[in-house]
């Protein structure tokens, strides 16, 4: 599992605030990933899937509930687990949706010591995961700022559990990775034009650098070439359309930046290890992003 840990790009743009997926599957592999996002992840009925978190690697019992921090790696594979209907409700939300100025606020202060402790990854305790299971079961049918006022209190109530357990002995190695001036910059271009063909030359006009130099640069800051890179942006919103709107595969493929459904339908398939007709069909919970 820790062979190709990567950079995952979330369907999360800059304005919005939060994902929620919620989702039953029989298959239940995430190849190890980390992404500058917080995660919440609840699974049910997923007894035996091995979960992997930092240095930690563990099998999960049949209901459980992690906090991973910005850039913590992260994955699951089903391993011993023989279950056809894993229950998993996944909340991504931006590293910066609770800003230091919040944070500081007394009443804030046992979600930002909860933040800190995110940093190694958090298992709560099976009650807590009990009690607060009902009100996760919800989330995704929440709108607008009852959401965020929701997501807060639960927030609050893991802060304040009993019984938490650090998961990883480290802290991320890639906690540094948004905070290039040059990376994010690359970043901001390619949310703002993925639509269309970027060329390399064009990119590294724009880092300073030299065509060689910024393949170097990328490839060190993402594990990813920046063809790799620029796709897998254009996949998160793939399967952001795939899933929100009625637009065929082949207008979401245009729409991506991909000349040719062909060459769409390759690719990912290379990145989600199916076509966007099986994501589609296969995806049968609910996903928001607000």
């Amino acid at each position: 599992m820790y062979k190709d840990i990567h950079r995952e790009i979330t369907p999360l743009a800059a304005e919005d605030s939060f994902l929620v997926f919620d989702r039953v599957k029989d298959d239940f592999d995430f190849p190890i990933h980390f992404h500058p996002e917080y995660e919440l992840n609840f699974i049910h009925n997923g007894k035996g899937v091995r979960r992997v978190v930092g240095d930690s690697l563990e099998e999960i019992d049949d209901l459980e509930l992690v906090l991973v921090g910005p850039n913590l790696s992260h994955g699951w594979e089903l391993y011993h687990c023989d279950k056809k209907d894993i229950h998993e409700i996944t909340i991504q939300f931006h590293d910066d949706l609770f800003d230091s100025k919040m944070l500081s606020r007394r009443i804030f202060k046992p979600i930002k010591d909860l933040f800190n402790r995110a940093n190694h990854g958090i298992l709560f305790s099976k009650k807590i995961t009990q009690d607060l299971m009902p009100r996760i079961l919800k989330l995704s049918k929440i709108d607008s700022i009852d959401y965020f006022l929701e997501l807060i209190s639960i927030l609050h109530d893991l802060a304040n559990s009993r019984n938490q357990r650090l998961l990883s002995t480290y802290i991320s190695q890639n906690e540094n990775f948004e905070n290039s001036k040059k990376i994010k910059k690359v970043y901001e271009y390619v949310q703002a034009n993925f639509e269309r063909k970027i060329t390399l030359n064009e990119i590294s006009e724009l880092a300073n650098m030299s065509a060689v130099s910024f393949n170097r640069f990328i490839k060190k800051r993402t594990g990813k070439t920046f063809v790799e890179y620029t796709n897998d942006t254009r996949i998160s919103y793939a399967t952001r359309w795939l899933i929100e709107t009625d637009l065929s595969i082949g207008e979401i493929a245009f729409k991506c930046g991909f000349n040719n459904i062909a060459n769409f339908n390759r690719v990912f398939k290379k990145v989600k290890d199916c076509t966007p007709s099986e994501y589609k069909e296969e995806f049968e919970g609910i996903k928001r992003v607000l």
